[in-house]
């Protein structure tokens, strides 16, 4: 069924956030799957250790290339094709995969990798399709709610990670065949998603501002800039993570467990996020988010004992959600429906481009940037502070522009 109403409608809206919350629970129990054992599996495969992490890596460069062409589909076609193919490209990179384990073969499982990204580019649609039937009020809240499903996720995909990891004679191999059985289940939501498809533009219509100009508005021009540092200082710290507890001596389960607290840790404040958006003023809660994301970076240069783990990568959590959901809600209400094709993939090109170099920095400095897993832990937490700098100082840029002109 086809729906063209463009009007906001938050009982539509409400439905839509449920089947999302939904999607985000299921489908997304792929993503914390893979990144606690994308490292693990790497490291195995790979001929040298620095490339341990490339296979999460490529997930990322995947999801940054996928981000224009997956927008402009879902823009043409609508939100529930562009969702169908990535979980189509979930079950595929999933496949290809575990075959990639089966034959040992570091290129094959790199090469599924990368097409995993495609699921995860389309996931990243889901909080700006919570906000496409929404009205101003509740905009934050569905952004928010739908977040919050990650909490599900965090919770399956270790579980699920402890059941398979060591079921088969190869390791991780039924992981990634419990990948292509979530995507074809959560696949079936999107049959009751009922978003409009967009309108295709006539001669007369206005067609928003190009690529340049959205760029060279102020609020778009930070809320791109702090959702790219909270998610690529998220994942450069949380790529390295399973590879920095074990390197200590902890086991490989304990490091599922770390993994499992920084996602909850992720997604739990989306309960209350769009309400302190809503109460404090988005700016607030972006810079509050920041400030949580260096704390965390302070936490784990402390020591190796377990205690800085799980402390440092809840705070790691937090301090993503407040920004990240921050900088969507900035971003979400500043272009129209006849642009968000062109600027919600632009966003994620860039905020996905930055994740690729932080997750393809997060093994080298782990594993190659000398010394053992303490230094290497070291170093990864380190390089978290000139981007919290660039961050900062964009939104101080902001706040201190004109009313009229910010």
């Amino acid at each position: 069924m086809t729906y063209t109403a463009d009007t906001p409608d938050d009982s539509r809206a409400k439905r839509n956030v449920f089947i999302l919350v939904m999607a985000q629970a299921i489908l997304g129990a792929q993503m914390p799957m893979i990144f606690t054992i994308g490292g693990l599996a790497g490291q195995s495969l790979a001929s040298n250790p620095c490339f341990a992490t490339l296979p999460i890596s490529l997930i990322v460069l995947g999801s940054m290339l996928a981000a224009t062409p997956v927008s402009a589909i879902m823009q043409k076609y609508g939100r529930r094709e562009g969702f169908w193919l990535g979980a189509g490209c979930g079950a595929i990179g999933g496949a290809v995969g575990a075959y990639g384990l089966y034959l040992a073969s570091f290129p094959i499982f790199l090469l599924g990798s990368f097409i995993t990204g495609v699921y995860m580019s389309a996931q990243g649609f889901y909080r700006f399709a919570a906000a496409d039937t929404a009205s101003d009020g509740f905009r934050p809240k569905a952004i928010s709610y739908v977040m919050a499903g990650g909490l599900a996720s965090a919770i399956i995909g270790p579980q699920l990670v402890k059941v398979t990891s060591q079921a088969m004679v190869i390791p991780f191999l039924g992981t990634y065949l419990a990948v292509i059985a979530v995507n074809v289940l959560g696949s079936v939501l999107f049959f009751f998603l009922e978003i409009p498809r967009p309108k295709p533009p006539t001669a007369t219509d206005d067609r928003g501002r190009s690529r340049r100009e959205l760029l060279a508005t102020p609020i778009i021009a930070v809320s791109v800039i702090c959702a790219m540092v909270s998610y690529a200082l998220m994942n450069l710290v949380m790529t390295s993570t399973p590879l920095a507890v074990v390197g200590c001596g902890f086991e490989q389960n304990i490091a599922a467990d770390v993994v499992s607290a920084h996602v909850l840790a992720m997604y739990v404040p989306s309960f209350f996020t769009g309400h302190l958006i809503a109460r404090f003023g988005v700016r607030t809660i972006v810079a509050l988010g920041l400030v949580i994301l260096g704390a965390a970076g302070v936490v784990a240069l402390q020591g190796v004992q377990l205690e800085n783990f799980f402390i440092a990568l809840i705070l790691l959590g937090v301090g993503w959600n407040f920004g990240f959901i921050g900088a969507t809600t900035m971003l979400a209400a500043s272009h129209g429906p006849h642009e968000r094709g062109r600027m919600q993939g632009m966003n994620d090109l860039i905020v996905f481009g930055g994740v690729t170099v932080a997750s393809l920095s997060s093994g080298g400095l782990m594993n190659c940037s000398g010394g053992d897993a303490m230094v290497g832990w070291a170093s990864v937490n380190l390089a978290m502070a000139p981007f919290l700098m660039l961050a900062g100082g964009a939104l101080i840029w902001l706040a201190l522009r004109p009313k009229d002109a910010a």
